[in-house]
């Protein structure tokens, strides 16, 4: 995502996730989201509190790669997000 300047935004198969250890809490992300999804933590409404661990979830096992760009997108999504069906 060219809004991120550290490269924290990770593409899984159906979601984007932002990388908890690699996030700087700039914001730069906030105005450009297409869904208004991105919070930082302590001012997450409660509707959106399921997807605070799914997020997190998503990177068990990838660890901190140390940017989206160096691995691209990632064939898999948090089982949360597996199991929403399709918008649209």
């Amino acid at each position: 995502m060219d809004e991120c300047p550290v490269d924290c935004i990770y593409e899984g198969e159906r979601m984007l996730y932002i990388h908890p250890d690699e996030c700087v809490d700039c914001g730069a992300c906030e105005p450009v989201c297409p869904v208004e999804a991105i919070f930082f933590e302590d001012d997450l409404p409660e509707e959106w509190a399921d997807f605070l661990p799914a997020n997190a979830g998503f990177f068990e096992g990838i660890g901190s790669p140390g940017g989206a760009a160096r691995v691209g997108p990632i064939a898999k999504d948090d089982p949360l997000i597996e199991e929403l069906p399709p918008q649209g």
